[in-house]
């Protein structure tokens, strides 16, 4: 591997580290829930976007100058892009909180942000591991972890769904909820999509 490949695979894991610390944060908003400290809360929030955000800049200024790169070029801006997403997504969520002006958090949305921390954190094993795709053993099995992490989201999105359904009371906050709801789902599809991502890259360069 050329000593400047080391920029792109260090590039993906600090995105990942911002999806990370905006995962956890999420966490946090919701267990210490106060409606009227949403706006502020999403100021720290677009810190972390924001951040995910240059580091995909700087991988598109590298690829727009580089002439060899580790894998191919497409596929890097792909999982870049992704990677970013997933972050994106991260802020999507508490904006919906504070869009929808949401009093009380429902218990399943708790659990449902643990999950997507256990994913993003999975995610940045994989990516991590990526620098060796073509020695590890460990991507693959990362992989399947993060499917199953992503399966648990799905039968929790189902649960919520039903429950919002079955005890409806207000037309809006239900359809605030949905809204919410389709956002962590989204969230946990972006993290699993991007790890099947590098499976693929990495079944195309080995």
């Amino acid at each position: 591997m050329a000593k400047g490949d080391k920029f792109y695979f260090d590039n993906f894991v600090a995105s990942t580290e911002f999806s990370k610390k905006a995962a956890s944060y999420l966490v946090q908003c919701l267990e210490q829930y106060d409606h009227e400290q949403l706006e502020d809360k999403l100021s720290v929030m677009h810190e972390y976007e924001h951040g995910a955000d240059g580091v995909k800049h700087e991988m598109s200024e590298a690829l727009a100058k580089a002439f060899v790169t580790p894998v191919d070029r497409e596929d890097l801006d792909m999982l870049s892009r992704e990677l970013d997403d997933v972050t994106d997504l991260l802020e999507e969520i508490l904006q919906r909180f504070y869009i929808y002006d949401i009093k009380t958090v429902l218990p399943d949305a708790i659990v449902f942000a643990k999950e997507l921390v256990k994913a993003c954190d999975y995610l940045s094993d994989i990516m991590q591991e990526f620098e060796n795709f073509k020695r590890s053993k460990k991507v693959r099995t990362l992989v399947i972890d993060l499917n199953s992490v992503e399966e648990a989201c799905d039968k929790l999105f189902i649960t919520a769904m039903r429950d919002l359904t079955l005890n409806a009371t207000d037309v809006l906050e239900t359809v605030s909820w949905r809204k919410i709801y389709e956002s962590f789902e989204a969230c946990a599809d972006a993290c699993e999509h991007a790890a099947e991502c590098v499976g693929s890259v990495i079944i195309k360069n080995t």
